[in-house]
């Protein structure tokens, strides 16, 4: 076992215990799922940050900088960091008020219990799909650390070690733990950037590898379509502007004020925090000339620039920042399955066998996302799917319900059927630019029934 290998299991061990200790504050579903509304800014902040800047903005982002350089078609860091930043200046505040357990819940409130239902059936796969593209960095980061082993064995063994911490603590455990998590990632990336600027001889040095390097472009798509930039912008941005694991921070925070300014600091941290794999992407082919598997660049950048122990913080950081979106995704998506659709269904009332229907689905959702992470190619490739699926009619109901009285259940259930359904044809028959596609039909659908609704009264 490698000092590096050693040092991640100890703060895997140290993760477990943290979630143990506060599971015994576990009391009933909310405290479970919701932290009992405790959050305050601080831990909220750390938390939203730490849980979106996962593993698709460390491994993915830097690998694809190294392999396609920086373009308007990248929207990584910018586009995840406005969407947290218009989230909470536009959904945190009247979000916070409906006092939900799960996003699924307003469209209880706002349509109906079938619409709900629904809803927590679509939102659900978004959840396992990000929490399959975390699982499989995180294999990569053991396969980092330890020469002799694979790639899929090491995707195994983070599976069972995330699905056997997110079981323990809830969203509470979570939320310590994204403080430290949170905490440590900064340093890490902080760390491997000065030891990258260093190996390239000083600022002044790294600066003109950027500019020289040519990687940096104001230029579109590479087929110059405006219409695909605007796909890959509208991903990140619309497409998880009100994500499930977001909301799921925002109504757990001790207020609405707390929820708006927690997401927008987040936001900001991190485009901040984000930019460092981007750099250290674009001028990587100075560092590695070549790599058969760009998405594990900051791995190799790490463990050729720093000495053991830097090494060893660099792998804290990102499995830090593995393990607290992995926590997150699991937990939402057993929340929606748990609470919206088992607990009314098979009519439970006991708390102690709601948290624990909560903590199964954690590790059945853990498990399908295990053999997603195997199946797939690309990190990146997960999250964009995670961002897309479902989220165009989630959108456009979520903005009309919140904010206007137009439209009822059947405008809410067809336009969550029709966006859902028109992304998975668009994105199977090789249409360009499903998701955009997929929002306008949404939008389309919503005001068409919704005018017919008003009409039939």
């Amino acid at each position: 076992m490698t000092p590096t290998l050693a040092a991640v299991l100890v703060y895997l061990l140290l993760q477990f215990g943290i979630g143990v200790w506060i599971s015994r504050r576990i009391k009933n579903e909310a405290d479970y799922l919701v932290a009992g509304r405790s959050l305050g800014i601080l831990l909220a902040t750390f938390s939203i940050f730490a849980t979106w800047f996962g593993a698709e903005t460390m491994v993915g982002s830097s690998g694809t900088a190294y392999r396609d350089g920086l373009t308007l078609r990248n929207a990584e860091p910018f586009g995840y960091g406005l969407c947290l930043v218009l989230g909470g200046l536009i959904f945190a505040v009247p979000l916070w008020r409906r006092q939900l357990t799960t996003l699924a819940d307003l469209y209880r409130q706002r349509y109906s219990v079938p619409v709900e239902r629904v809803a927590a059936v679509i939102l659900i796969p978004g959840s396992i799909l990000w929490s399959a593209a975390q699982i499989r960095a995180f294999g990569h980061v053991l396969a980092t650390s330890a020469s002799a082993l694979e790639v899929n064995s090491a995707i195994a063994i983070a599976a069972g070690l995330t699905i056997g911490y997110t079981m323990f603590g809830g969203l509470l455990a979570d939320a310590v733990t994204d403080l430290m998590q949170g905490v440590l990632l900064v340093v890490g990336l902080i760390i491997v950037l000065v030891a990258t600027v260093g190996m390239l001889g000083g600022v002044d040095q790294a600066l003109s590898a950027v500019s020289a390097s040519g990687r940096v472009r104001l230029s579109a798509a590479e087929d110059g379509s405006l219409f695909h930039t605007i796909e890959e912008w509208a991903i990140p941005v619309l497409g998880s502007l009100v994500t499930t694991e977001i909301v799921g921070r925002l109504i757990a925070t001790r207020s609405a004020e707390v929820a708006k300014r927690a997401s927008v600091l987040a936001g900001f941290l991190y485009i901040s925090v984000g930019l460092i794999p981007v750099f250290i992407g674009v001028v990587g082919y100075r560092i590695i000339p070549t790599m058969d598997d760009p998405e594990q660049l900051m791995a190799v950048v790490a463990r050729t620039a720093l000495p053991t122990i830097g090494y060893a913080i660099f792998a804290g950081a990102l499995t830090s920042a593995i393990l607290s979106t992995v926590n997150s995704t699991l937990l939402i998506a057993s929340g929606l399955l748990s609470h919206n659709l088992l607990i009314p269904t098979l009519g439970i009332t006991q708390e102690r066998m709601k948290v624990f229907l909560a903590r199964g689905g954690v590790g059945l959702f853990g498990l399908i996302a295990y053999v997603l992470a195997l199946r797939s190619e690309r990190v990146f490739a997960l999250v964009e799917q995670a961002s897309a699926f479902g989220s165009a009619g989630a959108l456009v109901t979520i903005t009309f319900g919140l904010f206007t009285s137009f439209g009822g259940p059947l405008a809410g259930l067809a336009t969550l059927l029709v966006g859902t359904f028109v992304y998975l044809f668009a994105s199977f028959g090789g249409f360009a630019y499903p998701f955009v596609l997929s929002l306008v039909c949404a939008l389309l659908s919503y005001i068409g029934i919704a005018t017919f609704e008003r009409v039939a009264r």
